[in-house]
Formats: C-alpha cells, sequence, structure tokens
C-alpha cells in the first residue's frame, strides 16, 4: 500500500523544511511526497529543489503557475499514485506516528477515509479539535448521522485515491475544505477514527481564520454550491436535516464571527441581512431541525440582527 502525501507550497520558504522532515519522519514505507510549488515569488522553488535533491526516491515536483490551494491539491492529484491519498498544509507539520497510525486502521478494516484529531499551535499555548467522530462509521446511515459534527478539514485525513476520480477540490475560492468534505461525505461508505492530535495546524498571523477579508464571502458562496450540489446529485432529500444544519450553523456562526473583526459596521450589517436572507429563502422553517440542540442550537435559533450587534461589540471589545 502507497501513500501520496501533496504539500501545496506557496510562499512558504521559512517553513516548508520543518513540514516536510515532518512527513520523513513519520517513516512509512513506500510514500511519496508531492511538492507543489504554485507560483511563489520567494525562494520556495529553490528550497523545494533542495528537498528534493536530498530525498530524491520519495519526493515529486510539481512546478505551475499560481492557481490558489484548490488548483495545486487538485495538480498534486494528477500525479499521485498511492492507493491512500492525504494533505499537508506546507506551514504545518505532522506527529511522526500520524501515518503509521491511520494506514494500519485504513489497510485492517478497508475504510474509505480515516480521520485523527488536530492541534492547534499558538505562539504561546496550543489547543486541540477533535475530529468530531467518536466511532467508527460502517455505512452511510451511520456516516449521516456524523456529518454535522465532522471537523470539515482536509489535512486531518487519509482518503482512498479511488474517491478522487469524480471529486476534486473546487478551485478559485476560500475555504475550500467544507465545500469538498461535504460534497465528498455522501460518497462514502466507511469511516475509521484514530485517537490522538497528529496534525499540527500553525496559527500564524494573517490566517484567514482569524482575520477579514471580502473573500470571506466565499463561505456564502460555497453553502449556496453545496446546495444546489444536493439538489442536482438527488441528494437534498435524504440529507435534507443534515445540509439545513450546516447551512445555518456556517453562515450564523462561522461567517458571522468572522464578518464581526471588520471595521465597517455598514458592511457588517450588510453581511448580516444578506445571510438571513438566504437562510429564510433556502430553508425558511431550520428552527424545526433536529440537530438544533444545546447552546449552540439556541444562538442559532434566536440570530437576528439583534444580536448581530452583540457579536459586533463582543468582537470589538475584545480587540480594545
Amino acid at each position: 500500500m502507497k501513500l501520496s502525501v501533496i504539500v501545496p507550497c506557496y510562499n512558504v520558504e521559512y517553513y516548508l523544511v520543518d513540514c516536510v522532515e515532518s512527513i520523513i519522519k513519520a517513516k512509512v514505507d513506500n510514500m511519496e511526497i508531492i511538492l507543489v510549488n504554485d507560483g511563489s515569488v520567494d525562494d520556495t522553488l529553490k528550497v523545494i529543489k533542495e528537498l528534493h535533491k536530498k530525498y530524491d526516491s520519495i519526493i515529486k515536483v510539481v512546478d505551475k503557475e499560481n492557481g490558489g490551494l484548490s488548483s495545486a491539491r487538485n495538480a498534486g492529484l494528477k500525479v499521485a499514485t498511492g492507493d491512500y491519498i492525504s494533505f499537508v498544509d506546507s506551514d504545518d507539520t505532522i506527529n511522526e506516528n500520524m501515518y503509521r497510525t491511520m494506514l494500519d486502521k485504513a489497510i485492517k478494516e478497508d475504510f474509505d477515509m480515516v480521520v485523527c484529531g488536530e492541534a492547534r499551535i499558538f505562539d504561546d499555548h496550543t489547543d486541540v479539535v477533535d475530529s468530531g467522530i467518536k466511532n467508527n462509521c460502517y455505512d452511510k446511515n451511520q456516516i449521516k448521522d456524523i456529518m454535522p459534527y465532522i471537523y470539515p478539514a482536509a489535512c486531518n485525513k487519509i482518503y482512498k485515491r479511488s474517491l478522487f476520480k469524480n471529486i476534486k477540490f473546487t478551485e478559485g475560492i476560500w475555504y475550500e475544505d467544507v465545500e469538498f468534505i461535504y460534497r465528498l461525505l455522501p460518497t462514502l461508505n466507511s469511516i475509521g477514527v484514530v485517537e490522538g492530535y497528529f496534525y499540527n495546524y500553525y496559527q500564524r498571523a494573517g490566517s484567514i481564520t482569524y482575520t477579514y477579508n471580502s473573500k470571506l464571502y466565499d463561505l456564502v458562496d460555497n453553502m449556496n454550491s453545496l446546495y444546489k450540489y444536493y439538489k442536482d446529485n438527488k441528494l437534498f432529500k435524504e440529507y435534507h436535516d443534515v445540509l439545513e444544519y450546516t447551512y445555518v450553523r456556517y453562515l450564523y456562526a462561522t461567517f458571522i464571527k468572522r464578518l464581526s473583526k471588520m471595521k465597517n459596521k455598514e458592511e457588517y450589517k450588510k453581511g448580516v441581512e444578506r445571510v438571513i436572507k438566504e437562510v429564510n429563502s433556502k430553508f425558511p422553517e431550520y428552527k424545526k431541525n433536529k440537530y438544533l440542540v444545546g447552546k449552540k442550537g439556541l444562538y442559532l435559533k434566536h440570530f437576528n440582527k439583534f444580536i448581530s450587534k452583540l457579536v459586533y461589540i463582543k468582537e470589538k471589545n475584545s480587540k480594545n
């Protein structure tokens, strides 16, 4: 069984060596590391060539024009030959036990995908994020049950390469992981879970997770794209509750939280008005959704313009 690790690289000359060395230390037999230079304008390509020279039996190099993270991942998929695929962002690292543990799980029970936890590393502390799945899933119904809770990141998982015959990453967007994972999940027949926070996600200044940018609206567009995808592929009825909850959660929670970081209050209000309109047009009866439980469910059920003002005030005060 061969593992292909795809590493998109864009202006990461100071981080790439640590990233690649961490993958090498995983000591997986029959592994290839595919470094995709996505039109870097610093010395990233030079570093890639040096790594290739040092580890020529393991590393493949793809050099392409800049097209963004999804484009780089798709370029890596085109040359990957492994039975299993994994993705590592080039400014992150992995635990040396990650791939051995996950491959062992995948091979023994023939899982389509295997997930692990993630460590989020800040300058002064580390947080851990669970995969969102407590138990192995052995059929589509079990997978559907966990869909509202899964942590929808691409990099804390390994996948059978056969899954990518019909599904690729959507190019030209931000927040591509959410859109990708929720298109992928209905195609899976099984998911394995391993304990351990094996993926190291470094929280660097300027991360899109913690800053506002107009590309934040890609999150809204991605949710609408998923809505259309489920409709077009006759999945909407079967996955209605899951999709409804996911749609509302990402617009009223994730989007609003990140939108609240912007300085222009009027633009914030426009964003709030847009997502309220989107939710009411797509899922007018969402408050009946069975997944709206606990504090988060209470927030989502009662979200309105007044609550959005409180979110904005809280974010503004947190900056002072």
